[in-house]
């Protein structure tokens, strides 16, 4: 059975991947309107959607998410530590 500790962790890192997810989504298709003038490829799969783009709109969000989740993950575990004494996952 997982402390209350890790539930919290479990909470508060869960609740920074959503936000940075949605914050980074927004940044990712600002940034992207404001590169390429145009909108993202709402459906990359689309054979209407040339190749280039869809890999560029792939490679850009997926890389863009992930970076996001991993800083708003590791500042999430930086006050988790903080304010309980230990890193999460740790027993202590």
């Amino acid at each position: 059975m997982a402390d209350k500790g890790d539930i919290g962790w479990r909470v508060v890192a869960g609740g920074a991947a959503l936000a940075s997810g949605f914050v980074a989504r927004r940044a990712i298709t600002y940034a992207w309107k404001k590169t390429t003038g145009k909108e993202p490829p709402t459906n990359p799969e689309s054979p209407d959607v040339a190749l280039a783009e869809a890999l560029g709109w792939a490679i850009v969000t997926g890389v863009g998410m992930e970076v996001a989740r991993l800083l708003a993950t590791r500042a999430a575990a930086r006050q988790y530590a903080r304010s309980s004494g230990r890193l999460p996952g740790v027993e202590g």
